[in-house]
């Protein structure tokens, strides 16, 4: 497979956005910060318009001296690009119910994650031009680090070109929100949304249950809460583990432990066998995420997820994780430390 392209400031022309409506929908995390950014990269204020219910999200982005609309449906109107940064799960019944029917022709929707396009959620129309712009950082470090003049990782595609130019808007808007400073890596709907929901399902999942067990073995062996909490995470050394293998390497970052930890790293690593554990993550790629058996899943239950106490699934979720081995332990650690202080 070839190299993907990445994207430089260099490869953006960001006067193809001037002059034109720019409409957030959602000023949370992500909406916030890139509003912020696109205004501090040149684009007038009176050209952004942020749509949102009227909560502190919406008093949040006036404070920050924006315009702020509860009509979606006079800002779809006007909308020459629309950012959709409101939570996936409620994306598609605001945007196919309160945009589509008054979208704008030839508007540029922009997304930051994959999902609802690639399964197909959306009722997108054909003359509408659709981009991924997705940056692989939480919304407050992309603001915080365009603020120090740096970029950060993110994502960008081209996924429906109505009007000849999406790719040039798509890099434009990457720009203007910081990221190809770093360098925008060429990426598509199907690839993130199957990065992001792997991760989430089954490299994620089996680094839980890794822990769990290694701490039940341990308790076994006689260690103590205390001592195992600390020594397994609340230290933070896997936080800096990984932080030393995105700066150095995966591997690289070894030299900086013990050379009896590096020697039984390594060596252990090289000494599992793998396959089973490729064949259960090839089986949740193909047979959960691509084939959209999981979205059908989530889907019956997005509704649920905005009832309270028991009745929401999520809420369900954690207390059974709350109620493992692992999760009680903790929560009497972290009693005692609460307690002492």
């Amino acid at each position: 497979m070839p190299a993907a392209k990445i994207y430089y400031d260099a490869d953006a022309n960001v006067s193809c956005i001037k002059g034109k409506k720019i409409v957030f929908l959602g000023f949370g995390n992500q909406g916030a910060a890139q509003a912020q950014n696109i205004r501090d990269s040149g684009i007038p204020n009176e050209d952004i318009l942020i749509a949102n219910r009227e909560d502190a999200y919406a008093e949040d982005a006036r404070q920050r001296g924006f315009t702020v609309t509860d009509d979606f449906e006079s800002a779809a109107k006007v909308a020459d690009v629309l950012f959709l940064l409101i939570p996936d799960q409620v994306q598609p019944r605001v945007f196919n119910e309160r945009f589509v029917p008054t979208l704008k022709e030839g508007c540029t929707i922009v997304v930051a994650s994959g999902y609802n396009v690639f399964y197909k959620l959306l009722n997108i129309h054909p003359t509408s031009n659709v981009v991924m712009v997705a940056p692989r950082m939480i919304g407050s470090s992309v603001r915080s680090l365009y603020e120090k003049g740096k970029g950060f990782p993110c994502f960008v595609s081209c996924e429906q070109d109505a009007t000849g130019n999406a790719l040039e808007i798509a890099l434009a808007i990457s720009y203007a929100i910081g990221a190809t400073k770093a360098g925008a890596i060429e990426s598509s709907v199907r690839e993130e949304t199957a990065m992001d929901l792997f991760a989430e399902q089954a490299l994620w999942p089996n680094i839980i249950v890794l822990f769990q067990q290694a701490f039940s073995v341990l308790k076994d062996a006689g260690c103590s809460d205390e001592a195992l909490c600390y020594e397994m995470w609340m230290s933070k050394e896997p936080a800096e583990i990984f932080e030393r293998a995105a700066e150095e390497g995966f591997i690289s970052q070894l030299k900086h432990h013990s050379t009896v930890s590096q020697y039984g790293q390594l060596s252990g690593s090289l000494r599992l066998d793998g396959s089973a554990l490729r064949k259960h993550f090839e089986d949740i790629l193909h047979n959960q995420v691509l084939n959209g058996k999981f979205c059908k899943e989530f889907s019956k239950i997005e509704e649920d997820l905005e009832k309270k106490g028991d009745e929401n699934p999520l809420e369900q979720l954690y207390k059974k994780a709350e109620a493992s081995e692992l999760g009680q332990a903790e929560a009497r650690v972290r009693s005692r430390l609460q307690s002492s202080s």
